[in-house]
C-alpha cells in the first residue's frame, strides 16, 4: 500500500495496517471499511480482520465520514457524479466502491446519502503481463482479441497491459506503436483522475473516462482516428452492434467479456453472433488463480470454430 491509500483513511485504521507484516501489507487487495461492524481486509482473495487491543477494530461512524470528506475533499458536490455509479477513483488508480441509501429520480440512480460502506481495491500494473501473448495475437498486423474471464481472473490488468504494449510497440520485434483508444467506462482501465492515466500506458493513448462504451467507441473514431480500441467488459446489443461499426471502420477492437470459458460466453446471445461470424480472431480464456492474467488457452478463430493454439 502506498500514500494515496493512507491519505483517505481515518488515523485509527492506518495505524492497524501499518502494523500488519509487511508481506501480508504488500499483498492487500481490499479494504472494507462497514460503519458498526469489524474492519475487514482482503489479500490473496482470504479475508483477515485485523485487532486492536486484542478486540476486533470496530469501524465508527466517525471513520466512515472521515473517509468520505476525504473522497469528496470536503464538497459533497464536487464528486456527486461519481456517487451515481457508486465508487470513486482516487489519485494512483485506486477504486473506491460505495454503499448507502440510494436516490431515485424517474426510476434513475441519483445518488447515495447515508453511506455505510466503502471498499478501497488497490490497484497494482503488472507490467509485461501481455508481453508473452504477442506471437499469438500478432501476425503482420494485431488480431481483434476477446479475453474471457471469471470475476477476478485478470481481464483487465491483461487488458491494460496490452493497451500498454500496442501503443509502445515492440522495436525489437518491428512491431511499430499504433495509435490506442480507450473508452474507460468505469475508470479502471488507465484509473483517470481529473482526465489523466494514472496507469502506464504508453505515449499513444487518449482516453474517454466514464464515457459509455456504446457513445464512447463512435466518439474516438470521429475525433482521434485510433488504429484500436480497448473497452472493458462487453455483453449487450448495442456493443455488438458498435464493435461491428468500428470493425467496419478499419479499427481493431480488444476487449473482455465475462465468462468460465468461450463455450460459457458462446451462449450469450449478443456475443453469439459477434463470435460466429468471426469478428474476433483470437479468444484468450484466463484461470483464476492469485497470479493476475494467468492464461488457460489461446484460440484462433476457424469457421468450425475454435481451434486451440
Amino acid at each position: 500500500m502506498n500514500n494515496e491509500i493512507y491519505a483517505v483513511l481515518p488515523k485509527p485504521i492506518s495505524e492497524i495496517l501499518e502494523k500488519l507484516p509487511e508481506e501480508l501489507r504488500l499483498q492487500v487487495e481490499e479494504i472494507r471499511i462497514r460503519i458498526s461492524r469489524p474492519l475487514e481486509v482482503i489479500a490473496r482473495g482470504t479475508p483477515f480482520y485485523p485487532e486492536k487491543n486484542q478486540q476486533l477494530y470496530m469501524v465508527t461512524p466517525e471513520d466512515g465520514q472521515y473517509v468520505l470528506n476525504q473522497l469528496s475533499h470536503y464538497s459533497f458536490y464536487a464528486f456527486e457524479e461519481e456517487l451515481k455509479r457508486g465508487y470513486i477513483t482516487i489519485r494512483g488508480g485506486h477504486r473506491v466502491g460505495l454503499s448507502g441509501k440510494v436516490i431515485l429520480e424517474n426510476g434513475q440512480v441519483k445518488s447515495l446519502k447515508e453511506i455505510s460502506s466503502f471498499n478501497i481495491r488497490i490497484a497494482r500494473q503488472t507490467i509485461g503481463v501481455a508481453e508473452r501473448l504477442v506471437s499469438q495475437l500478432y501476425d503482420k498486423e494485431w488480431k481483434n482479441t476477446l479475453i474471457i474471464g471469471a470475476p477476478q481472473t485478470g481481464k483487465t490488468t491483461l487488458l491494460r497491459d496490452l493497451a500498454r504494449v500496442l501503443s509502445e510497440g515492440i522495436p525489437l520485434k518491428k512491431i511499430p506503436p499504433l495509435k490506442v483508444g480507450i473508452v474507460d467506462e468505469r475508470s479502471e482501465i488507465a484509473a483517470s483522475v481529473k482526465g489523466v492515466p494514472q496507469h502506464q500506458l504508453g505515449h499513444r493513448v487518449d482516453v474517454l473516462d466514464g464515457c459509455p462504451k456504446v457513445e464512447g467507441m463512435m466518439m474516438l473514431i470521429r475525433t482521434m482516428s485510433p488504429d484500436v480500441l480497448i473497452v472493458d467488459e462487453i455483453g449487450k446489443e448495442e456493443d455488438r452492434i458498435a464493435i461491428e461499426e468500428a470493425m467496419h471502420s478499419g479499427v481493431k477492437v480488444m476487449t473482455t467479456a465475462h465468462g468460465h470459458s468461450l463455450e460459457d460466453v458462446k451462449r450469450r446471445p449478443a456475443l453469439k453472433g459477434l463470435i460466429e461470424l468471426g469478428v474476433f480472431e483470437r479468444f484468450i480464456e484466463l484461470s483464476k488463480s492469485n497470479q493476475p492474467g494467468l492464461i488457460k488457452k489461446v484460440y484462433r478463430y476457424q469457421p468450425t470454430f475454435g481451434r486451440e493454439i
